[in-house]
């Protein structure tokens, strides 16, 4: 059995194929002009609606479609109501087309599930699918400490921790245009990073699991004309990764749960993935850099997980 996972998010096309023990995925970001901290909805929409046939089309050389038992699609930010984004129209539409072609069943789900399946499916963890764990979803707009549960469908998800104003991904994505890199700034500002012998040192504002960035972003980009640029880059990376070490080991201490899944386009960042490996408290697991960036993979193996149980 195979099936087909769509994903549209804010910034990037993805789809993907998995038989449950592989994968092929293909992505695309999405255009942001220079200068520009985001991209509007609408723009987002067509170039969805532009990109998600092209990829199809290259995925299908590489697969047999006429073997797809199901079609799975992100259609929401995240799994509680009214959580809406046009985004997600573009690839809803096209998934409900091709399941529809192909005569096979389609299931939905959120883009947060997806990134937490993407994470669960790149570390091998599927003991996690039977028990309460920690996911804590780190993205460009969304950063939020999680406990999580597997219902045979979707996650359940109650929101333990997280940031109370700008997310991690917005900190970096904000200074990074504010230094010249093109948006998203992420992968630019780490390459940086990694030429600077000391990082500038910032205040980590953290509040058992809560955090808050928009008082260091401030500070950080008034300083983006006056130190060394290397320095700088490091010290924003060095301060998400020790604010949100600290909000975790809060939520192990608070909840007693140490299994933890880290996911999300922010974890793909080694500067931070490997500073959490070795501050928190608990068993961590973190999506490879593949799976944590946004991706359909998670999308198509839950799609497969939910048309296995059927």
């Amino acid at each position: 059995m195979s099936v087909l996972g769509f994903d549209t998010s804010n910034y990037t096309s993805s789809v993907a194929w998995t038989d449950g023990s592989s994968d092929k995925g293909i992505r695309q970001l999405l255009s942001v002009k220079n200068g520009e901290r985001g991209i509007r909805q609408s723009d987002g929409v067509f170039q969805h609606m532009k990109l998600i046939p092209e990829l199809f089309e290259e995925l299908s050389e590489q697969i047999e479609t006429d073997r797809i038992k199901a079609v799975g699609v992100s259609t929401r930010p995240r799994t509680v109501e009214g959580s809406y984004m046009p985004v997600f129209l573009a690839g809803e539409g096209y998934a409900r087309c091709v399941s529809a072609s192909l005569g096979v069943p389609l299931y939905c789900f959120s883009h947060q599930d997806g990134h937490v399946m993407a994470g669960i499916y790149s570390c091998g963890r599927f003991d996690l699918l039977g028990k309460n764990f920690l996911s804590v979803h780190l993205s460009g707009g969304t950063t939020e400490i999680l406990k999580s549960r597997y219902d045979g469908y979707n996650f359940v998800h109650e929101i333990i921790g997280g940031t109370k104003d700008i997310s991690a991904g917005q900190f970096i994505d904000r200074v990074g245009v504010r230094m010249g890199m093109a948006f998203p700034a992420g992968k630019a500002l780490e390459q940086l990073a990694l030429t600077a012998d000391k990082g500038e040192k910032f205040p980590v504002s953290a509040e058992g699991a809560y955090v808050s960035f928009s008082g260091v972003e401030t500070r950080a980009s008034r300083l983006t004309d006056s130190v060394e640029q290397s320095s700088l880059a490091l010290g924003v990376l060095e301060n998400v990764r020790d604010t949100l070490a600290r909000a975790i080991n809060a939520a192990i201490a608070e909840t007693g749960i140490h299994d933890i899944l880290i996911a999300g386009g922010v974890a793909s960042n080694s500067i931070i993935r490997d500073g959490f490996l070795k501050k928190l408290d608990g068993e961590a697991c973190i999506a490879d850099k593949e799976y944590s960036t946004d991706n359909a993979v998670g999308i198509a193996y839950l799609a497969y997980l939910a048309d296995k149980e059927a």
